[in-house]
């Protein structure tokens, strides 16, 4: 019998036997299994006998007329959400080749390598691209843009977007400026890969989908809120940064307490009970701890457009002159200065000459709490006098993707810069709230 991904399978070689989920593969020669520990194991074809115990244990069909779409079978007492895949680690596999994790999961088989999911509610899944979220660029932003809100138009009751850790803030805040959503929008990721017994991909993606069914319009980014399988944090999707290279727990909210979490233990209670109310639209495993736009509170609205042409340059000592040369003629220029936001005095100079130049430049600041004030010091009202724009405590990395999408977009780049558009600017920094 031919074994296809999906099927439950046991191989039984010279090694040893093996029993569980057959997954895709990266080569022809060999076989993927995950077991049931979470391991994921691969061994030559050759070398084993295999038996399928059942077939299509997560079954995936068709369910749209775009190619790159998938659904899983239809049940009308769950809610829609809709897979968006980037790629990244929550969506990768080892090659077994070369031993190397590579992006190579479409929406199809994160469901099927994420079993979890079963039951929580009916999935549809897109693919916007297979890379990694180092080489993400502004147009597939606008892609994804685009698709999430033709996930939404066609009734999906929460989109949950599968992406890479490492540039995660940048996409969420792109999408906070670019869309105005009816329902969840939430983007998960994993640290580490399925096949690491550390893996947080099946925790991040479960709570991720649990957020995607809550009452929380607004973009959000779910990860784990501990380095412990319990709760997972629900960051807005402009006041996120990772923090750490490597910790399942790297993603935090700056300046304030994560908007809300999920709790896993939860989750899994609602699973092992099987009962429809626990499944449903309303979940007792997340909530919020500030104000948040509410489900279907604003229609749907979509303005994708950027303008490419802004870069992030942060301040140093000692710093060359030369990297502002470099800046002339961008439509923006976002600053990352010291403190209350400064540069070198002897920059001031250049800085008024991008502006007059038509550079929009917005100064943040290095800090990682507070708001840039240039009006306290003469370097700062020197800033000011130039034509430099606050960016309030708004973060330099999201600063960057909120002025691409107000160039492209806003009637008045000063005032949209000045205004929290998406929940960037706070009113107070209250990192205990």
């Amino acid at each position: 019998m031919t074994a296809n991904p999906g099927d439950r399978v046991r191989l039984e070689g010279a090694d040893g036997s093996y029993e569980g989920v057959l997954l895709p593969s990266t080569t022809d020669d060999h076989l993927v299994v995950k077991l049931e520990g979470g391991y994921n194991v691969g061994v030559d074809r050759e070398e084993v006998s295999l038996e399928v115990l059942e077939e299509n244990v997560y079954r995936i069909e068709s369910g749209q007329s775009d190619e790159s779409g998938s659904a899983v079978e239809f049940d009308d007492d769950l809610p829609t959400i809709a897979l968006i895949s980037t790629g990244g680690t929550i969506a990768s596999t080892v090659d077994y080749r070369t031993g190397a994790v590579t992006a190579q999961f479409d929406a199809e088989d994160v469901l099927r390598a994420v079993p979890d999911l079963a039951g929580r509610a009916n999935y549809r899944g897109r693919v916007v691209a297979n890379i990694l979220s180092e080489n993400m660029e502004p147009p597939i932003w606008r892609e994804l843009a685009d698709a999430v809100a033709a996930e939404i138009d066609a009734g999906a009751d929460g989109v949950v977007v599968m992406h890479g850790t490492d540039t995660m803030q940048y996409s969420a805040a792109a999408l906070s400026f670019m869309l105005e959503t009816p329902v969840p929008i939430v983007f998960t990721g994993s640290q580490r890969s399925a096949d690491r017994p550390s893996s947080d991909n099946v925790m991040n993606a479960v709570c991720a989908v649990e957020a995607a069914k809550s009452d929380c319009a607004e973009v959000l980014v779910c990860m784990h809120a501990t380095e412990s399988d319990d709760v997972c944090a629900l960051h807005r999707g402009t006041r996120v940064r990772k923090n750490h290279t490597s910790r399942r727990d790297a993603f935090e909210t700056v300046g304030a307490e994560p908007l809300g979490e999920v709790d896993y233990e939860a989750c899994e209670a609602q699973r092992a009970s099987k009962s429809r109310a626990a499944a449903s639209r309303e979940t007792e495993a997340v909530s919020f701890r500030r104000e948040y736009r509410e489900r279907d509170s604003v229609e749907l609205s979509v303005e994708p457009d950027l303008e490419a042409d802004v870069e992030l340059l942060k301040f140093t000592p000692g710093m060359d002159p030369a990297f502002l040369d470099a800046a002339e003629g961008k439509a923006g220029l976002v600053l990352e200065g010291t403190g209350l936001g400064h540069v070198h005095t002897d920059l001031i100079p250049q800085v008024a000459e991008l502006i007059d130049g038509g550079t929009t430049v917005v100064m943040t600041s290095q800090c990682l709490e507070g708001r840039v004030c240039d009006r306290v010091y003469d370097t700062g009202r020197d800033l000011l006098e130039a034509g430099v724009l606050e960016g309030e405590d708004t973060l330099p990395g999201t600063a960057k993707v909120k002025l691409m999408w107000a160039l492209a977009n806003a009637d008045d780049v000063e005032e949209a810069m000045a205004t929290s558009l998406a929940g960037e600017i706070q009113e107070r920094s209250r990192p205990w709230e």
